[in-house]
This record gives C-alpha cells, sequence and structure tokens, in this order.
C-alpha cells in the first residue's frame, strides 16, 4: 500500500489539473496566435 502523503499530493494534482481544465473552457478568442500581415497596422495620429 502506497503512503498516503503521496496518495493526498497526487489527488491535490489532479483535482488542481481538471480545475483548470474546467476554468479554462469559458475563454474566448482565437486558439492561435493571428499571423502577423492580417494584423492590423495602428492608425497614425
Amino acid at each position: 500500500m502506497r503512503c498516503w502523503p503521496t496518495l493526498l499530493f497526487w489527488l491535490i494534482v489532479a483535482t488542481l489539473g481538471c480545475g483548470q481544465m474546467l476554468a479554462a473552457c469559458g475563454q474566448k478568442g482565437p486558439l492561435i496566435l493571428p499571423d502577423k500581415a492580417t494584423q492590423q497596422q495602428p492608425q497614425p495620429r
């Protein structure tokens, strides 16, 4: 049988990992960086 601190550590790692994946589900925007050619140039003032 494994020692309980090791089991607790992996349980915490798995819980935090799943929490991060669920928190990232609501993020909006492009999943990749846009090409530099398609970016708009800033307007001179």
